[in-house]
């Protein structure tokens, strides 16, 4: 029943739109692939992958027709981005899991910190 076409359009529908505000549609596919459909993690990663992209392309469009895509900023990011993951995605054969997880613990430690701490010029708030 949970994985019946009209339930998949459903929560497609949902975390897409949960995506496109930015909220993180796609960990939330992943819990619900994992934990209520019973799929393996390693297939439920690779679903949401390909889950993102045309989720991202058509976020990206609406912000580029919005005026806040703002190229300086997402060219370097795009090639940083692209280059960690092919990276990281050759280490992992190499690297012990319990590593990789402590690398992206620091990474979301740094991130959060950044995050409570830093402001823009200009900002008021």
């Amino acid at each position: 029943m949970l994985d019946s076409l009209p339930i998949a359009l459903a929560v497609g529908t949902l975390f897409g739109f949960l995506a496109g505000l930015g909220i993180g549609g796609g960990s939330l596919l992943i819990l619900w692939l994992t934990a209520v459909l019973g799929m393996e993690p390693s297939t439920a990663r690779g679903i949401n992958l390909l889950f993102f992209l045309p989720a991202a392309c058509i976020a990206c469009l609406f912000r580029f027709r919005q005026g806040t895509l703002h190229w300086k900023r997402v060219v370097p990011a795009i090639a940083a981005g692209c280059a960690s993951a092919a990276a990281f995605s050759v280490l992992s054969g190499v690297l012990d899991l319990s590593l990789m997880k402590k690398m992206l613990g620091l990474l979301f430690l740094g991130v959060g910190i950044r995050e409570l701490f830093w402001r823009e010029s200009g900002s008021k708030s």
